[in-house]
């Protein structure tokens, strides 16, 4: 271990694929300012309500389809590592056939899921109108959204982590900047927002399909033509692979979700709080998402390449770096917190709600680190299933904590949140420790 960490290479090399990934996930709270901005200053309170909503319904629809990024990532950077240039141009044609399928799914039932969705919404009638609108104007941006994480996936998965970085950010740079033409300049309210993100995608899917030909030519892969006859073939494995991060997916939008909406019903005092204190959950997610990918892209090599000492270096190298990010967060809130949380809120009530639970904050970045690496572990090792079973076991926990604390009221309610974040890591830590011992982790059904 300490032959590694004396390696500067292993920490260039986590640093090329991490980096570039946190600084590109800052955009995207930057992208949500600027809406809540440009749109909070028309005449009514409504048109806001309407864009949080709608944009709410869209983000948790394509974050659920999120699995197209990470098995794209886990099988393209499985086949570089082996070598295997047909496979990799087969990944991501199979990746893009799959997203566009289920975009024209999406675009075709967008009107009965919306209906749907505001079935179950206490929002007014004005809120509902104009978040439909949204919905019904952004849901056409889905083949062009889901292409592009396909796209990500597949450049990370060739270990390139700065054309992604410019992906996300050049793309919500143009929605930025057409936000505040077409809502400040035209006057296109909230179907200026919602235009300004389908344009946006449209423009990162042009941007991404540029890289890709430049990779695909620096690479060598063989001609398009010759891989579309193919796009079959191994078509399975990624379907398996993408239902199983689905389902995980979902039980992770389960436990977030419920975490929202119970605290709604603890007070307009525990409710504003929490939406503070989750601002920062998100922060911490988005530093360790990087280290993730990182991860994902370094064991999917090391697993194509069936290196073993390039796996246990590349566990090494970001788990190092991980810890000291996830330090550096902890003092940060044990030290500071009461004054990030005057950067959000200026309601005393609300500052000093969310000063009560600073303890389980603190605690968070530690705790958390964990799942998201061994995330990154099981992404990069296409080991859907026990990513799925582990989350299962995590939401249970969740809601078993929950109900044994809930005279803790909110306390409960994020002790809850900290063992789901702790069970999500010990349940793949357990799996990854017995397939290490068995020597079956690395390549299944090994033997020696």
């Amino acid at each position: 271990m300490l032959t590694a960490l004396r390696d500067m290479s292993l920490h260039r090399q986590v640093f090329a694929l991490a980096l570039p990934m946190v600084l590109s996930n800052i955009t995207v709270p930057l992208l949500g300012l600027v809406d809540a901005a440009v749109i909070g200053h028309l005449d009514h309170a409504w048109f806001l309500g309407g864009v949080a909503v709608g944009g709410t319904m869209i983000n948790v629809t394509f974050w659920l389809l999120g699995f197209l990024r990470m098995a794209t990532t886990g099988l393209s950077a499985q086949a570089y590592g082996a070598g295997d240039k047909a496979a990799q141009a087969g990944y991501l044609i199979q990746g893009l056939a799959l997203a566009w399928l289920l975009a024209l799914v999406l675009i075709v039932l967008h009107q009965p899921l919306a209906e749907l969705i505001f079935h179950f919404s206490s929002a007014s009638v004005e809120v509902k109108t104009y978040a439909g609108q949204y919905f019904s104007i952004r849901i056409w941006s889905a083949p062009a959204a889901l292409a592009n994480l396909v796209i990500m996936g597949w450049l990370l998965g060739t270990q390139n982590a700065r054309l992604p970085m410019w992906l996300l950010i050049i793309t919500n740079v143009v929605n930025i900047l057409l936000d505040l033409l077409f809502v400040l300049g035209f006057g296109w309210q909230v179907r200026g927002a919602a235009a300004a993100s389908v344009i946006a995608d449209y423009s990162g899917l042009a941007l991404g399909l540029w890289f890709v030909a430049g990779q695909w030519r620096t690479q060598g892969l063989p001609a398009l033509k010759s891989r579309l006859g193919a796009v079959r073939h191994g078509m399975g494995r990624l379907l398996k692979l993408n239902r199983d991060i689905f389902l995980r997916s979902l039980c992770l939008q389960l436990a977030f979700s419920f975490m929202t909406f119970h605290g709604a019903s603890l007070g307009d005092t525990v409710v504003a709080a929490n939406a503070v204190l989750m601002s920062f959950l998100m922060l911490v997610s988005y530093a360790m998402d990087g280290f993730a990918y990182a991860m994902e892209a370094m064991v999917g090599k090391a697993i194509g390449a069936r290196n073993r000492d390039l796996l246990g270096r590349s566990l090494v190298g970001t788990t190092f770096w991980s810890l000291i990010i996830s330090l550096l967060m902890t003092l940060a809130f044990v030290g500071f917190g009461r004054e990030i949380v005057s950067l959000i809120s200026d309601i005393p009530a609300v500052r000093a709600e969310a000063a009560r639970y600073l303890p389980w904050l603190a605690a968070v970045p530690l705790v958390a680190m964990w799942c998201f690496l061994l995330d990154g572990i099981f992404i990069g090792a296409t080991r859907g299933r026990e990513m799925r079973n582990s989350m299962v076991l995590a939401t249970s926990s969740f809601f078993l904590t929950w109900w044994l604390l809930m005279d803790w009221g909110n306390h409960g309610l994020w002790a809850a949140m900290l063992v789901f974040l702790a069970m999500r890591g010990i349940g793949l830590a357990i799996v990854l420790a017995y397939q290490w011992q068995k020597k079956t982790f690395l390549f299944p059904g090994e033997t020696c």
